[in-house]
């Protein structure tokens, strides 16, 4: 039996030794494929057999054929890959932010505002020119439009990552959809493991996946012996076998557009992970370019009250016969400072100046806002309307859209000043700029109608600057709706903070990016291919092929000899 048990074994050697290089060939082949994972004929030892007292080998056989892959490896890639995408994506939001600020341009915020300032003390200079109050109207025009410009570059940027969003979950659910489907299809190729050995092109397809899966979402990986994976993100599942648990959008309003909220599609529950590609553009869109669209609403809000403030305690070379306030309180009956007004109002007085244009006379009087909160008597916007009716020549009502309207007899004007209580400007009277926000800023239209208007004094004629002076420094004033902030201040920190915020995320990117080119490359070593090695296995292989081959060659030349004795 000797000769006979040799050939076998020299003729298994043969099979195994075609099959070492056609697990070879595959592996040379997909050298270049993305995702492919090196394969390895795993090979053993095979049973001896007894013989005349002796133990022979038969050789060895292949154990199966399977994927060169470091699973814990793979979990600490996933996990790179969602911090490091995360931040990719936050960075450009911080480059986008930085391009719409634009503060080394000459249409930045700054340069418009000292434009602005520029024109004011003008004024201060020669404020009976006509001109000088005609460039203040035209430099806060510009001021309002390049606010109102970067509001919509900001707004349209939001949407656009909004609309990735929902771009990004649709190639979730397709990629959890796609693992789940492979799932069966690798328990069916391998007979759940019975084989002993990888569906290779199916396993590698699920591993190329996984990856994409956790660079846009972080996922947790649970394998099992059967050949499934079930993937986890938070404290949801994605897949379990072939079960899945997709994401879905719907849109809410914020900051004044609709954007795409995301949550899972059975618990409803929202999505909040802090890493990923999908939690870094929520981020981006929400935090990095919304953060700043609320920076520059509360910038815009004091730049209007504190420009305001000043504005409507001083009077222009002309006075009004029909003023409305620019904005509305929704109840007439509740005091001022509880009626929901958008800049605030307190206790204390302004002054209406009623000019007879006949004789020249100037008859004043005091407007007392009681908000002290004592009594049960504050004031509210009826009680306003009815001090001002009480004025001789005077009209004054709450319209529809509860508005204050306040009229003169002909051949008289009003003016106002002296206005110790912020009601003047948190109602919008005798006002330079409208608007509450970023969005809506805008120079009031009766200056933009008449720049005669504009109050550079204080009823000392049109030579009178000594409004205007206040004016020219109101940005250097601290705002109680800045924390405390003068407008030069808060925006010189919001700008270092944008220039801050982008320089922390980008070295934080490029950590993630080092640690990430590691791990890759850890990951290459293992499940790469190698060309080099492959040629040395593959010749180590043919060797093994002609050595087989020999051995048959001599069994037969024993044979032979065998035969012809």
């Amino acid at each position: 039996m000797g000769l006979n048990a040799t050939l076998y074994t020299a003729g298994r050697s043969l099979e195994l030794f075609s099959a070492g290089i056609q697990v070879a060939g595959q592996n040379v082949a997909n050298a270049n494929t993305p995702g492919y994972v090196r394969e390895q004929l795993n090979i053993t030892t095979a049973a001896p057999y007894q013989s005349n007292g002796l133990l022979f080998g038969t050789g060895a056989q292949a154990a199966g054929i399977r994927q060169q892959i470091d699973l814990h490896l793979e979990s600490q890639v996933h996990l790179a890959n969602a911090d490091a995408r995360a931040s990719d994506f936050r960075v450009s939001g911080y480059s986008q932010l930085e391009l719409i600020v634009g503060e080394l341009g000459s249409n930045d915020l700054s340069s418009r505002l000292n434009q602005f300032l520029g024109s004011l003390n003008e004024v201060v200079g020669q404020p009976e020119l006509l001109s000088n109050r005609q460039q203040v109207v035209n430099t806060g025009e510009q001021l309002a439009s390049s606010i109102n410009t970067m509001r919509d570059q900001l707004d349209r940027a939001r949407e656009s990552v909004s609309a990735t969003v929902s771009g990004m979950v649709t190639e979730v659910n397709e990629l959890i959809q796609q693992i789940a489907a492979l799932n069966p299809q690798i328990v069916q190729m391998e007979s759940a493991g019975l084989l002993k050995s990888d569906a290779g092109g199916l396993r590698s397809e699920r591993l190329t996946a996984l990856n994409r899966l956790s660079e846009l979402v972080p996922i947790r990986v649970t394998n099992h012996d059967n050949g499934t994976v079930d993937v986890f993100s938070g404290n949801e599942f994605l897949v379990l076998n072939s079960t899945t648990n997709v994401l879905e959008v719907y849109r809410e309003p914020d900051r004044g557009i609709g954007v795409d909220q995301v949550r899972f599609a059975k618990s409803k529950q929202d999505y909040a992970a802090a890493t990923g590609e999908l939690a870094g553009a929520l981020e981006t869109r929400d935090v990095v370019l919304g953060g700043f669209v609320d920076t520059l609403d509360q910038y815009t809000r004091g730049l209007i009250y504190e420009m305001n403030r000043l504005h409507s305690s001083g009077e222009g070379t002309v006075g009004y016969t029909n003023i409305t306030s620019s904005y509305a309180l929704d109840d007439a009956t509740v005091s001022l400072d509880q009626a929901g007004l958008d800049f605030p109002a307190q206790h204390g007085s302004f002054e209406v100046k009623l000019y007879d244009s006949a004789t020249g006379s100037i008859v004043a009087t005091s407007i007392n806002i009681d908000l002290d909160g004592l009594g049960g008597n504050d004031t509210s916007l009826n009680d306003l309307q009815a001090q001002l009716g009480g004025i001789s020549h005077v009209q004054a009502s709450v319209d529809t859209f509860g508005k204050l309207n306040i009229t003169t007899d002909a051949g008289f004007e009003i003016r106002f000043g002296n206005d110790t209580s912020g009601v003047l400007a948190a109602l919008g009277i005798n006002t330079f700029f409208k608007g509450t926000d970023a969005n809506s800023v805008a120079v009031n239209e009766a200056l933009t109608g008449n720049p005669q208007l504009f109050a550079a004094g204080r009823g000392g004629g049109a030579g009178d600057n000594s409004n205007a002076i206040l004016l020219a420094r109101f940005s250097e004033q601290p705002s109680s709706l800045l924390g405390g902030l003068s407008l030069d201040d808060f925006y010189l920190q919001s700008i270092s903070q944008v220039a801050t915020g982008a320089a922390a995320e980008t070295a934080v990117a490029e950590g993630y990016a080092a640690f990430q080119a590691a791990l890759f490359g850890q990951r290459q070593q293992i499940s790469g291919v190698s060309l080099d090695e492959e040629a040395i296995r593959i010749l180590e292989l043919q060797h093994g092929y002609t050595a087989a081959a020999r051995i048959i060659s001599a069994i037969e030349e024993m044979f032979n000899t065998l035969v012809n004795m």
